[in-house]
């Protein structure tokens, strides 16, 4: 359970301080004979911070209502 928790903490920060990521599409456009031609289209996907926050505040309260572990 904690783990879970740490990790939703985690996800939710980063989430927060990033609010989305970049990432590279190779594709080949087209091919006469030996030559290739490929494009490069960046694309980004955007996160909204509600997302982070909800992640967050799930891990802190999963975190907290875990409570100790008997012995």
């Amino acid at each position: 359970m904690r783990v879970m928790a740490i990790v939703l903490i985690v996800l939710g920060a980063l989430a927060l301080g990033y609010q989305g990521f970049t990432y590279v599409s190779r594709s080949t456009v087209a091919q006469v004979g030996p030559l290739e031609v490929t494009a490069e289209r960046q694309k980004t996907v955007w996160m909204p911070p509600v997302i982070g926050g909800i992640a967050l505040t799930a891990g802190l309260i999963l975190f907290l209502a875990g409570g100790k572990r008997a012995v």
